[in-house]
């Protein structure tokens, strides 16, 4: 989580607007996008999961997968950084790569 909010925050600083945030407290990081809508991301250890809610694409529910060394939304199969990088490209109007 500590990376992803570095390079949210990185993100945030070159790209952002004003009204624009990234806030990690209690191990739920929330990513205010202004008028785009806020991402929440948080840590569900007790499932082994990491929970995120999603402006543009709703609530989803990521596993790890350590042979992939990524986390995995099981309907669809898609990760939660490739997720991330085509939702932030589109709301950024650019392209942005978010690693986990």
């Amino acid at each position: 989580m500590e990376d992803l909010l570095a390079t949210l925050e990185e993100l945030i600083e070159s790209r952002g607007e004003a009204d624009q945030e990234v806030d990690y407290h209690s191990g739920v990081l929330t990513l205010n996008l202004g008028r785009s809508g806020t991402y929440v991301i948080n840590k569900q250890p007790p499932n082994k999961q990491i929970w995120l809610s999603s402006p543009m694409s709703g609530p989803k529910r990521y596993d790890f997968h350590p042979d992939t060394k990524s986390w995995v939304y099981s309907r669809d199969n898609k990760t939660l950084d490739g997720l991330l990088s085509e939702e932030l490209s589109e709301v950024f109007g650019e392209q942005v790569k978010i690693s986990l």
